[in-house]
């Protein structure tokens, strides 16, 4: 037997390799005889080889041979074999693709597809791909957006502050303060009208088509603002010239108010408001003239209408550079042929007038519900008895949040709709989502009311029927507004309406205390209004939109 080898030649230095051949890797061993010399010569007496060590390459497959066949089904299912996250997971695609226990053995010298399924997985790394990222929420609006718009609801309100003045005179009709009747018809003529007109435009947006919305609302906005001062007119008497100069006002304000919200300027209309709520606000320390309180006035109505008329021929230009591309691709379109019968060129069938009519009679409804609530006092104890101011401002300034808990129904029913394992287990969500939203409604509403009740002067304390008609009236807002956003406005519109027409008639024919109608008409109305939500928006179909 030969004896163990040398780790370290003798006679070299530390770092020299342990085999003794320069450039050799380590653990190569050192030569003990030289080539050619017979067994048995020793290492000290033998020629050694002196000769660098060449490094060869690793062996290739040369270019002649096949492929290895178990290479090329792994750069096939590379992606499949990197996901999975068992060999069986493998095994069971390479059966599926149709590979047979003898097809493995002749082609790639497996025993069997469990055995090939190993070979692949063990040959691949894992790359296991991340979780979908979840859907961004289509629902999702800031609160803040919604906080102005109820802001630029409320803020016109002060305008009476401005304006009483021009209505001195003789109590109204049914007690009601001077010039109150022609200020009243003019502004429910402007609810009803620009609701219906809001509605046609947002249909034409829907349609992508901006300048026609614009152009429905250059159209309408005027007619809407004449109607409302004629109207203001014949309800007026003839010594009520300036309630009628305000009622006009008023319906012109209504009409670019309504221009400037569906064209997305609620920014513009606030800061055209200013003047007006710094008028408002210095009432409280001093009395104004009425030169200066009727220029206030002007220079927002002014700053307002020009805004708004600003808006609107902005869309126009926007739509005459439009048309000239559409008639560009026209003409394009006749020379390559794409002019020819069921190619859409043309624009997209305009909204029905018929389909915005629930929505004029929901703004109607909703409009005298809201005026019966702020005048329940006075109709039923005359002029003697105060305005219910802070109800009027508490329902106008509760519309931003109102608004952003109709967004967080949308939302909150998507979720339960994706997490819901069946219908009754989605029934519960949305029935759960929709008493809660609302119990968050009536709570921020009893919060404005009792801050309005503390900050205007002579105003009634909240309680009794009057907190009643309060509440109730904010659900039957709420609700409705609910059901108009799933689309069911006939039903919200047709249950306003009746409301509103009960409490009219009771207080036409004097049938009982107007307040306990009040409350009792819109207690009932409430309560139908949450029975159709309960009813509607429990189904799922409901929810595809």
């Amino acid at each position: 037997m030969s004896g163990s080898l040398w780790l370290t030649p003798p006679g070299s230095s530390a770092g020299t390799p342990a085999s003794g051949i320069p450039g050799a890797p380590a653990g190569t061993p050192a030569p003990t005889t030289a080539p050619g010399a017979p067994a048995g010569t020793s290492a000290s007496t033998a020629r050694v080889d002196t000769l660098p060590y060449v490094p060869r390459p690793a062996r290739q497959r040369p270019g002649w041979a096949a492929a290895d066949p178990v290479d090329e089904l792994t750069a096939r299912l590379e992606d499949l074999i990197a996901q999975a996250v068992h060999p069986d997971e493998i095994a069971a695609v390479l059966e599926s693709d149709g590979m047979t226990d003898d097809h493995i053995r002749l082609t790639y010298g497996r025993e069997d597809s469990f055995a090939l399924a190993e070979d692949l997985y063990a040959r691949v790394e894992r790359r296991h791909p991340e979780p979908p990222v979840p859907p961004a929420e289509p629902w999702h609006t800031g609160l803040g957006a919604c906080l102005l718009r109820g802001l630029v609801f409320a803020l016109p309100g002060l305008a009476y502050v401005l304006g009483a003045p021009l209505l001195d005179g003789p109590p109204a009709a049914f007690g009601l303060p001077a010039g109150t009747v022609p200020l009243l018809a003019g502004a429910v003529t402007g609810w009803a009208w620009n609701q219906a007109l809001a509605h046609r435009a947002y249909a034409w947006l829907g349609l992508g088509d901006r300048a026609a919305a614009a152009r429905t609302l250059l159209t309408g906005g005027p007619l809407g603002a004449l109607l409302g001062a004629l109207v203001a007119v014949e309800a007026a008497r003839p010594d009520q010239w300036g309630a009628v100069a305000f009622a006009a006002g008023q319906s012109l304000y209504l009409a670019a108010a309504t221009a400037l919200l569906v064209l997305g300027r609620e920014k513009g209309l606030f800061g055209a408001l200013l003047p007006l709520a710094a008028g408002a606000a210095a009432t409280l320390w001093t009395a104004p003239p009425g030169a200066l309180r009727v220029a206030l006035l002007l220079l927002s109505l002014i700053a307002a209408t020009g805004l708004a008329v600003r808006a609107l021929t902005a869309e126009g230009a926007l739509r005459a550079g439009a048309a000239a591309g559409e008639r560009g691709r026209a003409t394009t379109g006749e020379r390559t042929g794409r002019s020819r019968p069921g190619y859409r060129t043309g624009r997209p069938a305009a909204p029905r007038f018929a389909a915005s009519l629930p929505y004029g009679l929901f703004g109607l409804g909703t409009g005298l519900l809201v005026l019966y609530a702020a005048l329940g006092d006075v109709l039923a104890h005359g002029p003697a008895a105060a305005v219910a101011a802070p109800a009027a401002v508490a329902l106008t300034l509760s519309m931003g949040p109102a608004e952003w808990l109709l967004y967080r129904f949308r939302a909150e029913t998507l979720a339960g709709l994706r997490a819901a394992t069946g219908p009754a287990a989605f029934r519960r969500v949305a029935g759960g989502t929709l008493v809660l939203c609302l119990a968050c409604y009536l709570t921020v509403l009893l919060v404005l009311a009792a801050v309005c009740t503390a900050l205007i002067t002579g105003a009634p304390e909240p309680g009794g029927p009057w907190l009643v008609t309060l509440l109730t009236t904010g659900a039957v807002l709420w609700t409705a507004l609910l059901l108009q956003s799933f689309g069911a406005v006939l039903a919200a519109a047709v249950v306003c309406a009746l409301a509103a027409g009960a409490q009219t008639v009771a207080l036409a024919t004097g049938a009982g205390d107007p307040r306990a109608v009040g409350a009792l008409v819109a207690g009932a109305a409430a309560l139908t209004l949450v029975a159709l939500c309960a009813a509607l928006l429990g189904r799922v179909t409901a929810h595809r939109r």
